[in-house]
């Protein structure tokens, strides 16, 4: 757990530090003050938490602070982690992975390109695999020229079982012999990835239909898991991201990823706060294993620096 608290902490780094670096004051042993409160005001909507949770906290801590004027930074940031909980409060993802299915279970990844897709798609079937369950991919983002390379390249490195077919070639198609080969075969898991970008808004959400459709030919519950794989750096625009794919696909859950490397790691909880879907994976670095499970506790205590 302590190792796990320590990926946490340190693909959190740059959103801690851009609070931390402006409330050491707060944080600290000394007791805060109005201008301190101030500051982590405008660190708080710098690293992206929104309105409603930055006057949450906020309003929290005041109160405290109106009846205790010796509160430290400490006590602050232990109240701000309480807050941040409860607007946390079932917000992570569980995948079941205790039982074998009669069907491959298939989770679809979603999200336009450039958000980390693909690589995530490989890194959450190696994740699998090491868990002890049997996974194939499908490569179905056939629409952009290095993304059915990019995931051999990954499956090849990991040893992970792929199905793919030529670029340009038809992603339902692909996604069909994947099923097929994972019935097959036996597998747990069918892990699809999808195309991110076509000409038009309204030709994605028809491709990732037709995926869909074709699926539910071998299964009429696939795909049973619908995940949008956002980038964390886009911040508060996630949320516009999510809004569009949930409404056309019915999203089950969501993966940010390259929070490693973001000073706005607070927008995942305004797309939870929003959308009401969990979050299952936060992407906090390159390796394999830097895909790690979103755990309500291991992100509030990074975020807020509690140990």
């Amino acid at each position: 757990m302590f190792g796990l608290f320590k990926k946490f902490k340190d693909g959190f780094a740059k959103t801690v530090s851009a609070i931390a670096a402006k409330t050491a004051a707060i944080f600290g042993a000394k007791p805060i003050d109005a201008s301190s409160l101030e500051t982590l005001e405008e660190a708080l909507y710098t690293a992206d938490f929104g309105v409603e949770t930055t006057e949450e906290i906020l309003t929290e801590i005041k109160a405290a602070y109106k009846k205790d004027k010796t509160l430290h930074g400490q006590e602050a940031a232990k109240i701000g982690a309480a807050v941040l909980k409860r607007v946390l409060a079932g917000s992570e993802g569980s995948l079941d992975v205790t039982t074998k299915p009669a069907n491959p279970v298939v989770i679809a990844m979603i999200g336009v390109n450039g958000s980390g897709k693909t690589t995530t798609s490989a890194k959450l079937a190696w994740k699998l695999k090491q868990e002890g369950k049997t996974v194939t991919l499908a490569a179905c983002d056939t629409f952009r020229a290095a993304a059915v390379e990019q995931l051999k390249s990954w499956a090849t490195r990991l040893e992970l079982e792929i199905v793919a077919s030529h670029t340009g070639a038809d992603s339902a198609a692909v996604a069909f012999d994947g099923w097929q080969a994972a019935k097959s075969r036996g597998r747990d898991f069918l892990i699809v990835d999808t195309a991110g970008r076509l000409h038009t808004k309204v030709n994605l959400m028809e491709e990732l239909a037709k995926i869909r459709r074709v699926l539910q030919k071998n299964d009429p519950t696939a795909p049973q898991h619908r995940w949008l794989v956002v980038d964390g750096s886009l911040g508060s625009n996630s949320i516009e991201q999510a809004k569009v794919f949930h409404d056309s696909f019915g999203l089950t859950g969501i993966v940010v990823t390259k929070l490693d490397g973001t000073s706005r790691g607070g927008a995942l909880v305004g797309i939870y706060r929003q959308l009401k879907i969990p979050i299952y994976f936060l992407g906090l670095g390159e390796k394999a294993e830097d895909l790690q499970p979103f755990s309500v506790d291991n992100y509030v205590k990074a975020i807020f620096g509690i140990e």
